[in-house]
């Protein structure tokens, strides 16, 4: 495995996390203010300094499997981000449930979920690495 970075896009925040060098533990790394900071640039300046090898893009699929409007933002937005990173592998993974499992967890850690959006972002973006990182041979 190699370092990657893990990636829950929202309209208003992107949730990123991170795996170690070697790429075993996924870990949160920060929420992007999407209104505040230019995303592309952050995540390229993250994968330098982590030497990110992987992106890993969740995609918000319907429970029926099939992809809507939030699917097809997320897909244009990791597009964009190849394109800024064409050095860089880009995988997308299904995230459906990764919101939910975050919260839940952060429930279950005694932390109130609704106030803490941002700490949601990045759990979120912990889950999808983990299943990425579940999913590789």
């Amino acid at each position: 495995m190699h370092p990657a970075l893990g990636i829950d896009h929202g309209d208003a925040r992107i949730g990123i996390a991170a795996t170690d060098p070697v790429g075993i533990m996924a870990h949160p790394v920060e929420t992007i203010d999407v209104r505040k900071t230019d995303p592309l640039e952050r995540i390229a300046l993250i994968c330098r300094q982590r030497q990110i090898k992987t992106l890993v893009v969740g995609i918000p699929y319907r429970l029926d499997g099939s992809e809507g409007t939030a699917a097809q933002k997320v897909r244009r937005f990791a597009k964009k981000l190849a394109a800024h990173l064409p050095d860089l592998a880009l995988e997308t993974i299904d995230e459906s449930y990764t919101t939910m499992d975050a919260a839940e967890k952060l429930h279950q850690a005694g932390r109130n979920a609704k106030k803490q959006k941002a700490v949601i972002d990045q759990a979120a973006a912990v889950e999808i690495l983990n299943l990425w990182m579940e999913s590789q041979p």
